[in-house]
């Protein structure tokens, strides 16, 4: 399909964005449109599954006839086959005249059934007839019925995961699953986002008579990195948000974010490495890399517990030890240099006396004083992640005179997420 067409779909149905995965969705929209074959529409909640069924209706054969969106997972599993292919009259309680359902009202038009992965098993075996044969029977009758209904179906799920599970049907995917249009989440579409906001704020400064949101440069910044777990409809809601409650009209990165969740899982990295190979995002956080360091030092506290151990406890000599864990001793040295010409000393022998040679006033310890201390340490263990972070935030914010927008810097990390450590660990005062 031309670039032009596509874009020519995009006017007609308003869909915002220049990204290769979303003309890709909407070429194989177009391209299946004027067939009547079914199609599975994959992609997060929010990403605007709906808009591609709407799409293929308009441009197949059956765009006369009528479109019903239904949402699967929205109505209740005792009436969903009532709902879609009809009822006897005194077919179950409360039934006091007969219907029509969803498929025979929809005859010669296009059912949208949205969530198709909460249909419930015993629906799923009549959706399939449909589908093979195109009949159906309503519920407290024994007349078939016929059906010329194109079916198009979305979901949010992994079907597959599902299938395994058993609890969705294996034939009726592979039915559904004729041609599979992927949508692309928000985070996925690189500047469209930006182009969204732009749009949305146009549109809610139109309704709300004020003027549209604008970002800085690192407020744009900010809200390209954002994960958007809600996709689209999240950054709708976002931007009507901040039009009505902001008084302020442009927007720098710190007032963005007091908008935007506090879930860590869904705030953006502050680093910018890519791959190599690949140009993507290496993916790590600032947690990440934190919780690399603190886990690194639990490790080596971890391996100098067990040297103590086997110096204190095996039959081997101590110099052969340590030079089994020399890495932990890169800056540190024995201070008798004759250690290894003399024989093992007993457990009731002058202690082996340990000092850091980088610091001119050397500490002194004893062996038989460090076994405690790893003790200690041991009993510290569930609490050192914090304990370690803690202490961190402490050092950085007397280092800068408790100036915290330099603390972050020292840190690593962002100003908002020391913030919210500052609180979590009550060292506002």
């Amino acid at each position: 399909m031309k670039e032009s067409d596509i874009q020519s779909i995009k006017q007609r149905f308003g869909i915002i964005g220049n990204s290769p995965l979303l003309n890709q969705a909407i070429n194989v929209a177009a391209q299946v449109a004027a067939t009547d074959m079914s199609v599975l529409i994959t992609g997060e909640s929010g990403s605007g599954k709906e808009s591609f069924s709407k799409i293929i209706h308009s441009l197949s054969k059956r765009k006369h006839g009528q479109f019903i969106a239904i949402n699967c997972g929205a109505i209740p599993e005792g009436t969903i086959d009532s709902e879609l292919f009809g009822h006897e009259k005194g077919s179950f309680t409360g039934a006091h005249e007969a219907r029509k359902g969803y498929f025979e009202v929809t005859d010669g038009g296009t059912i949208f059934l949205d969530e198709i992965g909460e249909m419930p098993i015993g629906t799923q075996a009549r959706l399939l007839r449909v589908l093979e044969n195109g009949e159906f029977i309503k519920v407290g009758s024994s007349k078939v019925l016929k059906t010329n209904v194109r079916v198009i179906a979305a979901t949010n799920v992994n079907l597959l995961g599902a299938v395994q599970n058993k609890k969705f049907r294996e034939d009726l995917y592979y039915r559904l699953n004729t041609v599979p249009i992927y949508v692309p989440p928000l985070r996925e579409r690189g500047s469209d986002i930006e182009l969204l906001f732009r749009k949305f704020a146009y549109d809610f400064g139109e309704q709300y008579h004020v003027e549209p949101i604008k970002l800085t440069q690192d407020a744009k910044d900010l809200v390209n990195k954002f994960r958007f777990p809600g996709n689209i409809r999240q950054l709708k809601n976002i931007v009507e948000q901040i039009s009505v409650l902001e008084l302020e009209r442009t927007l720098d990165a710190a007032k963005l974010a007091s908008y935007l969740p506090m879930d860590n899982s869904y705030l953006p990295a502050t680093i910018d490495k890519k791959e190599s190979n690949t140009g993507k995002d290496s993916g790590f956080s600032e947690r990440d890399i934190l919780y690399k360091i603190l886990f690194d030092m639990k490790n080596d506290v971890t391996e100098l517990k067990k040297l103590i151990h086997d110096m204190l406890n095996n039959e081997a000599t101590n110099t052969e030890i340590l030079k089994e864990h020399r890495s932990l001793f890169q800056n540190m040295e024995i201070v008798d240099e004759d250690f290894h010409d003399k024989p093992k000393p007993k457990r009731s022998e002058e202690p082996i006396l340990i000092s850091s040679s980088s610091n001119t006033n050397l500490s002194t310890y004893e062996l038989d004083k460090i076994e405690d201390i790893a003790h200690e340490t041991e009993d510290d263990d569930s609490l050192s992640l914090e304990k370690k972070e803690k202490e961190m935030i402490i050092k950085a914010l007397r280092k800068n005179k408790n100036k915290r927008k330099y603390a972050a810097q020292d840190l690593g990390i962002s100003e908002r997420t020391l913030y919210r450590k500052i609180k979590q660990y009550e060292l506002e005062d």
